[in-house]
């Protein structure tokens, strides 16, 4: 089958490229770093090097391709609006029309949990739970991407669409990458009392769930999913286990929820006053990451897309630390 997927030079893209390349499908990566997209060719992947933002180029890219993953997108807790919204609503735009244009077969989309998170404790979160005022221009911008993608459904575009939460493993650039120097300095407090509960999702995991979303049954169509591990973990115990396996030393300073959040709403005050607005250390949003519990139900994906994690928390987190250890 030939398939297109975008955001190939990030995380999850480039997993998902590497397995359907493995598997001997025809694959395009579409990105816009040179230096990954080079590693992609080196490895006998085809690639296009294209902007989502701009539509010529994300049509002229989908000549001949019956199947989509659109995983790319701009994901972080800060930074201003507009770069949020060209890269996730007009990039889906441009990539939903290209569909129809092209007359592709199936689009499947990654949009992102983060539209069910509102600064507090969520438990069992189910899709079709009401979804909160967003917390942050990117779960705002994924939120108007999914409308895009709804109305590309309702004018005859077969798409199924995924939230997963929170990925981590090999050649992750987000999560871990950016706890771990802050282990290793010693300056990383406990948030929260530090019992939170907090759902993960290891990578190949997730590309098992892309896979299964290409060829789910037509019930499926116009559909989101929860993708998670299954596993709900208490974070600081998992961070207790990835200092014992660096040999840094556990945090033991804490601040509390509402300390924590007060310190990062005046810093991302005082950070916006900066020429270029540059990420502030502490934020809002990664406060409620680190301190509040934050588990999905994913019991639709389980019946419907028949999703079964096959890699555990634990095993992921060693194939990761492996994985860190050779590269550093």
């Amino acid at each position: 089958m030939k398939t297109l997927v975008t955001g190939a030079t990030g995380f999850l893209g480039g997993a998902l490229t590497r397995r359907l390349h493995s598997m001997g499908w025809q694959v395009t990566a579409l990105g816009r770093n040179p230096e990954k997209l080079n590693q992609l060719e080196d490895d006998g992947i085809q690639t296009v090097r294209a902007d989502i933002s701009k539509k010529n180029e994300v049509t002229a890219s989908f000549s001949d391709v019956e199947l989509v993953f659109h995983c790319a997108a701009l994901p972080s807790p800060w930074g201003g609006f507009e770069k949020f919204y060209q890269a996730n609503v007009i990039g889906t735009r441009n990539v939903v029309q290209a569909c129809m244009e092209k007359n592709v077969k199936r689009l499947v989309y990654v949009s992102t949990p983060s539209l069910y998170f509102d600064y507090s404790s969520r438990m069992g979160v189910k899709e079709n739970d009401p979804l909160p005022e967003p917390i942050s221009h990117y779960a705002h911008t994924k939120r108007l991407a999914e409308e895009e993608v709804d109305k590309g459904f309702e004018q005859g575009l077969a798409v199924v669409s995924i939230r997963p939460r929170a990925l981590f493993g090999e050649g992750d650039t987000v999560i871990f990458p950016r706890l771990i120097p802050r282990l290793q300095s010693g300056r990383l407090p406990i948030l929260g009392d530090g019992e939170n509960v907090v759902d993960l999702t290891y990578i190949q995991n997730v590309v098992d769930a892309l896979l299964l979303c290409a060829e789910s049954p037509i019930n499926t169509l116009g559909k989101t999913y929860n993708i998670t591990n299954d596993e709900p973990v208490k974070l600081w115990k998992l961070i207790e286990r990835i200092c014992d396996e660096l040999g840094y030393p556990h945090p033991s300073r804490r601040i509390s929820y509402k300390t924590a959040n007060t310190a990062a709403s005046t810093l991302e005050f005082l950070y916006s006053l900066i020429p270029y607005s540059p990420e502030p250390p502490l934020t809002r949003v990664s406060v409620s990451m680190m301190a509040n519990n934050t588990t999905l139900d994913i019991s639709a994906a389980k019946a419907e897309l028949g999703y079964q994690p096959k890699v555990s928390v634990e095993e992921g987190v060693q194939r990761f630390l492996k994985w860190w250890k050779e590269k550093n």
